[in-house]
């Protein structure tokens, strides 16, 4: 699936989802720090951002990476400190998506109250 031509709100909510699948591979580290033979996972999703016209989604696709499938980082140790970063991090992109969704939300109010 690659990113198509949608409208803002589609767009947006597009972000949240990606945004909440990455945060479940994080919280899925985090829980198996130590499964022994756990592979680590990771969601990176810059691919379904790629065209995008936003200002937002091209931060976002520039930050995250290439493609929403959780991966799985063969030979790579889990540091619950890195972990915690990515967490953090990701919480606030889903920050910024949350914002950008407000804002259409009250641009389109604006449209259907002047248009009355």
């Amino acid at each position: 699936m690659t990113f198509q031509s949608i409208d803002p709100m589609q767009n947006t909510s597009l972000i949240l989802n990606l945004i909440a699948k990455k945060q479940k591979a994080i919280g899925e580290n985090l829980a198996n720090i130590d499964t022994p033979g756990y592979t680590r996972k990771d969601i990176n999703f810059g691919q379904y951002l790629g065209n995008a016209n936003s200002p937002l989604e091209t931060k976002l696709s520039a930050t995250l990476g290439s493609s929403p499938v959780a991966e799985e980082q063969s030979n790579e140790e889990i540091n619950p400190a890195n972990e915690l970063m990515v967490l953090q991090k990701n919480s606030l992109l889903y920050s910024m998506a949350t914002r950008r969704m407000s804002s259409i939300i009250t641009e389109m109010k604006t449209v259907i109250n002047v248009g009355k």
